[in-house]
């Protein structure tokens, strides 16, 4: 699938002079396919998510559930970003899990990652047995979306909330100190 994307963008690319005007939307087109393909996802069901849920380094982790169907998640998406680059070498990690549906991942996932520019690590959480694995993260959660968890080798906190950066900061901080 690859080499045949790459083939029409060759074949768009060196027929460039004879393009008339109007063919411009299908050679965009074809470079957002190619932008689209190169976005690999990672996809788990619970049992292979689990083991970023209880990493025992020296980290402080910040863990986000979200989807891009999600008006509120979409909102705080670019606090957990700004967490992300301020912080990394903090040794925070900014985990993105999304819950989007299998079939909305060409459509709707890889061009919002593509589209924000997103730098945090995203995760697929594709799992439909839902009633079985929300408890597992934590047993207050009642299924909705976002939600947060930050946690270290001491302390894991569950936040049932939208955040601003400045409400991420204070928090992720009392991990730090």
């Amino acid at each position: 699938m690859k080499y045949m994307i790459l083939v029409c963008l060759l074949t768009f690319g060196s027929c460039k002079n004879e393009v008339k005007s109007g063919s411009d939307s299908s050679e965009t087109a074809v470079v957002e396919a190619v932008n689209i393909a190169s976005v690999e996802l990672e996809i788990y069901d619970f049992n292979g998510l689990e083991k970023f849920l209880n990493q025992e380094d020296d980290k402080v982790h910040v863990v986000n559930f979200w989807a891009t169907w999600c008006a509120p998640c979409v909102k705080e998406l670019p606090h957990f970003e700004e967490l992300n680059k301020n912080y990394k070498l903090k040794n925070v990690e900014v985990l993105l899990v999304s819950l989007d549906f299998p079939k909305q991942y060409d459509k709707k996932l890889k061009p919002f990652i593509l589209e924000h520019n997103l730098q945090s690590k995203v995760l697929v959480l594709d799992d439909v047995a839902m009633n079985t694995w929300v408890p597992k993260v934590n047993k207050d959660w009642d299924g909705a979306i976002p939600v947060t968890i930050i946690y270290n080798k001491d302390k894991r906190q569950f936040y049932n909330q939208s955040f601003t950066y400045e409400e991420l900061e204070i928090e992720v901080g009392k991990f730090l100190n």
